[in-house]
């Protein structure tokens, strides 16, 4: 069943049908004044930060679903009948009531029309701005004059702090005061304190939003919620719209709501614009807004400028190929779901809810690869403030909060929460972003350590791998610490994760290569008998015959082996010995292979098979979970892509863009009631065939998942490598994709990349720059004019 379709021209994902299975999302603002909205105008909006800088309220996980939100609702005077702009809330029926909602890259738009009114709410946040804008359009379509009410709903939080609003009622229902004055509403909390800009995380302070109106006088106003709503009433039929008029009431204390009622005639074909403003501030910045945004021409400015800035950053690499939602999907959502994570981290979406406020770091360090390419600038201070989050003794902060972040003056992290996989992720962004800028020098720039101390970029690096090469157990493996990647393996703190071995590997191998190019050959000296320590180390212990086990327990019992009634095998450790360089021979086709015949299904690779169910949970804690739900054997979907990474490398592209095609949303457009949520970005999860749930994918946007397919399709499928040197071109593509074309960014120069397939679907038989020859598969940057047209032949 389809819900939407994908607008390539407006870059837009339009939903047709507004009863999805699940609420759909969409961002606005940015990392200062941030918000979600879903596909009925549900969600919140929050500065800063999602769990102690949001001040609109949202019930997660309620029913009905995504509710409140952002809401104008419309009353014809003559009748009393009344309507929301967005179907929900009210939920008129569908065949009386025709609703559009078309999300754009910081926008979404939401028309409707019904019983000769039509309506269009666009609502976004202006670049740099503090506040919000709905533009509402109303249209009277028909032939004789209608009087309508339009009135608008949020629901202020009582207090910014999210689970002081939620939970510690006898005292937030006591701190919030709104008042009205020229037509803006002024909500404040704990209104007597000073406000202090210096410590956001201070909660005894006062905070202030504001509400206002632009092209109508305010008639009349609400800003007591229960006053609005009434008593034993719903959002889909307030006592304030059923009757027509606010009440002008001036919240004090209990709950608040931002109302404003304005009266609008309109004459048959007339069309007439009102501009909702939201914000934060006093009432002073909500009139300044106000003017600013008097006029619709005002609006139509911003939303352009919102739209430009993001359309240059998808613009740095699309694609033409064979396969239509792969390029929709790669073009324009890929790509923004990338940038919208790394904003992001974990810390806010419709299930992420406040308890991770701040920048996880392991998720964090690995998001930024994608912006390397999309967003230079923003990849390069993202980067900066991770490697501050790095302690001197090599491991990470958990968590970094950019509005509270002080390198050399933080904490340490206590031991025991230290994670075994955080540091080495550095030098995949780290390696990824100098050779896309060719800022090589960036390497010898000196970052503080976040606890004391400073070293170069290059030496952050080291006391990564330092750190890993301390904590090593028995085998010589690296410890798990408190856990690697997966939470829920824990092995004991010194019990040996074979995923880190490949990370440290990886990171081994990647060091070299940098101290290569710097020409730092005692680095390299340190770095090269480490690297084949690491090979002995698991090539000595951790083959099991068909596959690489997962890890070892302080205890010595091996995780992920074929004696295993739980758990015999897992799926990252095979990828990984691909990825790494490890092995991209017979061990690794051998071990993918029992991948895709142990872990496979229709809708992607499971994380580990069989499930748990009888495993202590302090070793194995995925048995918390059901059978085929996340860790314990569910699909999880960051691996994914490392699976399509790891086929490409072996030179396998029938399997690499079955993977793909396996989890990628886009192509699960035509079937979105398996799936459930958004087919236009990507999610944390889906529910593997253990579960009765097989199919159903959960909690979207923010997820590594999104950097990595990202990197799997541009570097990897389509083959379009930054190198030190220039341009590496290596495609791994299906026979059935004939020639396609990729036009990417690349330091300052455009390029146009024609590709045409051969028998093998990967190996490049012959390459050409403006015309001009080239031997093996790297274009240098040294020959590349301003514009360049690049021929590609594989075998």
């Amino acid at each position: 069943m389809r819900y939407g379709h994908f607008d390539d021209a407006a870059k837009e994902y339009v939903i047709d049908r507004p009863d999805t299975p699940k609420s759909w999302t969409n961002y606005l603002g940015d990392t200062t004044y941030g918000a979600i909205i879903t596909n009925n105008a549900g969600g919140y909006s929050f500065f800063k930060s999602g769990a102690i800088g949001r001040f609109l309220r949202f019930k997660t996980n309620g029913v009905p679903m995504d509710q409140p939100g952002r809401y104008v609702y419309l009353r014809d005077r003559a009748d009393g009948d009344f309507w929301s702009a967005s179907w929900q809330p009210v939920g008129k029926p569908l065949d009386q009531y025709r609703s559009t909602c078309r999300f754009g890259t910081g926008y979404a738009v939401f028309e409707s029309a019904y019983r000769g009114i039509s309506s269009r709410m666009t609502c976004f946040v202006p670049l740099g701005a503090h506040h919000e804008v709905w533009r509402v359009d109303l249209t009277n379509t028909g032939t004789t004059p209608r009087k309508l009410s339009l009135f608008t709903y949020v629901e202020f939080a009582s207090s910014w702090n999210m689970a002081q609003d939620q939970v510690n009622l006898q005292y937030t229902q006591y701190i919030v005061d709104c008042n009205v004055s020229d037509g803006i509403i002024e909500r404040g909390q704990n209104v007597h304190l000073a406000e202090d800009p210096s410590d956001f995380t201070n909660d005894d302070q006062s905070r202030w939003n504001w509400m206002a109106l632009a092209g109508a006088e305010v008639a009349s106003f609400d800003t007591d919620r229960d006053a609005f709503i009434g008593p034993y009433r719903t959002y889909a039929n307030p006592k304030s719209v059923a009757e027509g008029r606010c009440g002008n009431t001036e919240a004090m204390g209990d709950n608040a709501c931002g109302s404003l009622h304005a009266d609008i005639d309109l004459a048959p074909g007339e069309t007439r614009t009102v501009i909702v403003l939201m914000g934060v501030g006093r009432r002073d910045a909500g009139a300044k807004a106000r003017a600013a945004f008097a006029h619709a021409a005002s609006c139509d400015a911003a939303l352009a400028a919102v739209k430009a800035r993001w359309h240059a950053n998808l613009g740095a690499f699309t694609v033409a190929s064979p396969d239509p939602l792969f390029d929709s999907f790669l073009n324009v959502w890929n790509a923004y779901n990338c940038i919208i994570t790394l904003n992001w981290s974990r810390a806010a979406s419709l299930v992420y809810n406040g308890e991770r406020d701040g920048l996880g770091y392991r998720d964090s360090v690995q998001d930024v690869m994608a912006a390397s390419l999309l967003d230079p600038d923003l990849a390069m201070s993202r980067l900066k403030l991770l490697l501050s989050g790095q302690e001197s003794r090599g491991n990470a902060m958990p968590v970094v909060a950019p509005f509270r972040h002080r390198p050399g003056t933080e904490k340490p992290t206590d031991h025991h929460r230290i994670r075994s996989d955080d540091c080495l992720w550095l030098t995949d962004s780290v390696l990824n972003h100098v050779k896309e800028t060719g800022d090589a020098a960036f390497l010898d720039s000196v970052i503080p350590y976040a606890d004391a101390g400073e070293t170069t970029v290059l030496g952050h690096l080291r006391r990564a791998i330092e750190f890993t090469l301390v904590h090593r157990g028995r085998h010589q493996l690296p410890c798990g610490l408190d856990a690697d990647w997966n939470d829920c393996l824990r092995m004991g703190y010194n019990g040996e994760s074979v995923f880190v071995a490949f990370q440290l590997r990886h990171a081994l191998a990647g060091y070299i290569e940098a101290c290569s190019r710097l020409g730092r050959q005692a680095e390299i000296a340190w770095a090269q008998p480490l690297l084949a320590e690491a090979d002995a180390a698991i090539a000595a212990h951790c083959w099991d015959g068909e596959w690489f086990v997962r890890a070892f327990t302080e205890g010595g019992e091996v995780i992920g082996s074929s004696k295993a009634k739980e758990g015999r095998i897992f799926l990252n450790t095979q990828s990984w010995a691909v990825i790494s360089g490890y092995d991209r021979g017979e061990r690794g086709r051998t071990a993918m292979d029992a991948a895709h015949r142990l872990l496979g299904s229709t809708h992607g690779l499971h994380l580990c098979a069989p499930p748990f169910a009888t495993v202590p949970c302090k070793e194995i804690r995925a048995v918390l979970f059901a059978p085929g739900t996340k860790e314990n054997g569910g699909i999880f979907s960051q691996p994914q892509p490392w699976a399509v990474i790891a086929e490409c490398l072996l030179g396998r592209p029938e399997l690499a863009w079955k993977a793909w095609r396996a989890f990628s949303p886009a192509h699960y457009n035509d079937r979105a009631e398996i799936r459930q949520i958004e087919p236009y970005v990507h999610c944390q999860s889906t529910h593997g065939q253990p579960s009765r749930r097989h199919g159903n994918s959960r909690l979207s946007w923010l997820t590594g998942t999104a950097t990595w397919a990202y990197i799997a399709a541009t570097q990897h499928l389509l083959g379009v490598k930054p190198d030190w040197d220039g341009l590496r071109i290596s495609p791994c593509l299906e026979p059935a994709q004939r020639q396609l074309t990729v036009r990417r960014r690349f330091r300052g120069r455009d390029f146009e990349i024609r590709i045409a397939n051969g028998d093998r679907g990967h190996g490049v038989a012959a390459l050409k720059l403006n015309g001009q020859a080239l031997a093996g598969d790297l274009v240098p940057i040294t020959r590349c004019a301003a514009t360049n047209v690049v021929d590609v032949q594989l075998t």
